[in-house]
């Protein structure tokens, strides 16, 4: 019978382990993620707006000279990130691949014209440095037209503000869930063994003797804990990475170590609070009020 009641004490004792462990797991994976997202946003918007390309079409009757030396020009501009020449050959070829149709057989000739496509820096992907750009482009005499997708530039400069910012509330609100799901599931911990912490006291043991071991076990809980999230979260960053090779998560790894020793920190951190005040409250309490 008592061997029998210590499998069965030994069993809820690993599966109260178990469910602090992973609990603080999950958080601080989540947590991981967030951080990611807000060390990334920028990234991100930078990545978004070097996509958008601003067309310089010229006219029939430029010279090559006067062709390679604007695009000559444009590459060597500050705020190019690449300019592409793209004949108006290779523009009909492409543009027959997209319809699916070969478009010059029905009108009998090709409409389209030379172009240099040039792909801009993020920090210069803003209305009014586009408007100025293009403006610029355009007061050449052998450009025709400089062609550019206004209203896209505008959504995405609202909305990479727009989202950095709520990435960073959800971070501040997922940190607080976090602290509130950790320290929870701790004190579940340390309510299930009230009666051993008020025994321990009346024998005459000191309040610091009695928390000792609880926060020893609660951090070592909380390493585990923290270690099981950073490798779900390196796993995560290697996928994204692998799929997502232009993101370059990896370029700043002084970065990526400084958030990794953050959640390591704060699962230590978190687990060493939660018991101390956990504990504390239970020392504090009378004897009759152990049950309730």
């Amino acid at each position: 019978m008592a061997q029998y009641i210590e499998q069965y004490q030994r069993r809820r004792l690993i599966s109260s382990y178990f469910s602090v462990v992973l609990s603080i797991a999950l958080v601080l994976f989540l947590l991981g993620v967030l951080g990611m997202l807000v060390l990334n946003t920028k990234k991100l918007g930078d990545h978004f707006k070097e996509q958008i390309t601003i067309s310089v079409f010229l006219k029939d009757n430029a010279k090559p000279v006067e062709v390679d030396q604007l695009q000559k020009s444009l590459a060597m501009a500050a705020y190019t990130k690449s300019a592409v020449y793209v004949s108006k050959e290779d523009a009909a070829e492409q543009y027959s691949e997209d319809i699916g149709e070969n478009f010059q057989e029905f009108l009998g000739y090709n409409p389209l014209k030379n172009s240099v496509d040039v792909n801009l820096k993020a920090d210069f992907v803003s209305p009014e440095q586009v408007t100025e750009i293009a403006e610029t482009l355009s007061a050449k005499t052998y450009v025709d037209e400089v062609s550019y997708d206004k209203p896209l530039i505008s959504l995405l400069n609202d909305n990479v503000k727009k989202i950095s910012l709520w990435i960073l509330i959800a971070c501040a609100v997922f940190t607080v869930i976090a602290v509130l799901l950790i320290n929870s599931s701790i004190r579940l911990s340390i309510y299930s063994k009230r009666f051993i912490i008020k025994t321990m006291q009346m024998v005459g043991a000191t309040k610091k003797f009695i928390r000792k071991p609880f926060i020893a076990t609660n951090i070592k809980l909380g390493l585990f804990g923290a270690l099981i999230a950073l490798i779900a979260l390196a796993v995560v960053l290697y996928y994204v990475n692998n799929n997502f090779p232009e993101l370059n998560l990896f370029q700043d790894i002084k970065v990526l170590l400084l958030l990794f020793l953050s959640i390591l920190g704060l699962g230590i951190l978190i687990s060493y609070l939660s018991t101390y005040f956990a504990t504390q409250r239970f020392l504090n309490l009378r004897t009759d009020d152990l049950y309730y």
